[in-house]
């Protein structure tokens, strides 16, 4: 039975910004997601402690976004997708 591959495709402009050495995962603000989501998903996909996780959702909910994450394109769009599919609203700066 032939496995079924998904392709993903970008545009030039994601492709040269994934070039960058340092890009940040954001964490925006939302009217559907609880503080206990926000938290248990920082504490399970992010690894944060409950204190870090709490004073992420805080500042989320305070200023309307925060940069939880840095690293490579490659890797912050993993953790985008995770989240993304935990409902939380993440993109990649």
């Amino acid at each position: 039975m032939p496995t079924e591959v998904q392709e993903e495709t970008f545009t030039l402009e994601e492709i040269l910004a994934g070039l960058k050495e340092m890009h940040r995962l954001i964490l925006w603000n939302d009217d559907h997601n609880t503080f206990d989501h926000v938290i248990h998903c920082m504490m399970k996909y992010l690894d944060y402690n409950e204190s870090q996780a709490e004073k992420i959702a805080w500042k989320v909910h305070n200023e309307g976004k925060c940069a939880v994450l840095e690293g490579s394109f490659t890797e912050m769009e993993i953790y985008r997708k995770i989240l993304q599919q935990e409902g939380l609203t993440v993109s990649v700066d």
